[in-house]
């Protein structure tokens, strides 16, 4: 059902948000700032976005009554995290304005509909074998081995996958997951990891980011750098293209961040997609003119897309909970602030703290991005602020 007549939605408005995490209370930022109210539907009473937004509803992504109410609220409505419900956003878009559409969210949520999508749009991914049966899982080809099985559905951060060297481990990992849908994946000579941002337009207008290399640690984004001489031209050129490609073959609305791996040879084969903004993109609200959210909101109210412009290079490095915890101290089970007052002492220092009361191992904190008017003066304050927080050495390319 199409709600084109209602666009562009203008400030005075009330956009709505599924999700109360992080990304959601920096799109409820970016709205607040142009002159939006926002509604926020959550379960957690305390949710980071809940706790900043004009409105929030405190129900399940798939309660009927909490979801008419922000109907009634919000004159659209978006997504923070892939996991809502893709029914729930169906039901939703009878009455106001939805995007990302649920058709986008569900093959999101599962990685065997995900591959076929990137291979639908000619964008290779490593060679694959969809796991849904025993006799899928004995009819895996020898040349998939090692590889990475991965759970279909509801893996993130590196939740839901383990290497596996033989067939017999292949077998024993199946089962470990409850024999539910899995992707095996072949491992490849990886060069680096990096991420395409693009905002995509009702209109099919289509702005982008420029790729940012990321360095995760333990299956969690720890540093992105973004600035010139992150990757080779080719291989940023490359990913843009077929980040673009994805975009175009949903329809998509929104904006979608695409994660790749460079390999050895110099080739990027797709990994998976995120519809929403994405962690490796939280360098742009201080180093690009029109921030991810900015364009979140831009793409959900039927707004004009403005190229984002990077004005400066940028490293961002996650905190997670483990810095609350000093180092070597296991057994310390109450946190200690971290030295905020030294690193923000350090010049280009920008601390984003997601308003999550109990700090946990693990769990994403906040972040840290790291701008100025130099690469080499960034990467030295990097190195800096990482050094006081006791996180590991920040570099993550090979690049003069």
């Amino acid at each position: 059902m199409s709600h084109n007549n209602d666009l562009p939605i203008l400030p005075g408005a009330t956009l709505g948000v599924l999700g109360g995490g992080q990304l959601g209370r920096m799109f409820a930022h970016a709205a607040q700032r142009m002159g939006y109210f926002t509604a926020v539907l959550d379960p957690d009473a305390d949710s980071p976005a809940g706790r900043v937004s004009h409105n929030h509803i405190h129900t399940d992504y798939a309660d009927i009554d909490g979801l008419a109410r922000l109907a009634g609220l919000a004159d659209a409505v978006t997504t923070e995290f892939e996991n809502v419900p893709a029914p729930s956003l169906e039901h939703l878009a009878v009455a106001r304005p939805v995007s990302p559409g649920a058709s986008a969210i569900a093959i999101a949520q599962d990685r065997i509909a995900e591959k076929s999508h990137f291979t639908r749009c000619g964008v290779p991914c490593a060679p694959y074998a969809a796991i849904e049966t025993a006799a899928q899982l004995a009819a895996v080809e020898d040349h998939l081995l090692p590889g990475i099985l991965k759970t279909a559905r509801l893996g993130y951060d590196g939740k839901g996958q383990q290497r596996v060297g033989t067939r017999a481990e292949l077998v024993d990992a199946w089962q470990a997951t409850g024999c539910v849908p899995c992707v095996l994946e072949k491992l490849l000579p990886l060069e680096f990891e990096c991420s395409v941002i693009l905002a995509r337009g009702r209109d099919g207008q289509l702005v982008h980011f420029p790729p940012q290399r990321n360095l995760h640690r333990d299956g969690i984004l720890a540093v992105t750098e973004v600035h010139p001489l992150n990757m080779p031209k080719t291989v940023a050129q490359g990913a843009i293209n077929s980040a673009k490609s994805i975009a175009n073959g949903l329809n998509y609305v929104g904006v979608l961040c695409v994660e790749f791996f460079a390999l050895a040879d110099g080739s990027l084969v797709v990994n998976e997609m995120a519809p929403r903004p994405h962690n490796s993109g939280h360098y742009t609200m201080e180093a690009c003119d029109v921030s991810q959210f900015e364009l979140q909101v831009r793409t959900l109210a039927g707004l004009p897309l403005a190229a984002p412009r990077q004005h400066s290079p940028a490293i961002m490095l996650n905190l997670l909970g483990d810095l609350w915890f000093p180092a070597g101290d296991d057994k310390a089970d109450k946190p200690v602030s971290p030295p905020w007052v030294e690193v923000l002492a350090l010049p280009g220092v920008h601390l984003h703290l997601y308003g999550k009361m109990e700090p946990r191992r693990g769990r994403k904190m906040g972040h840290l991005t790291l701008t100025g008017a130099t690469l080499e003066g960034v990467r030295a304050t990097a190195t800096q602020a990482a050094l006081l927080l006791g996180l590991p050495a920040v570099s993550v390319t090979g690049l003069p």
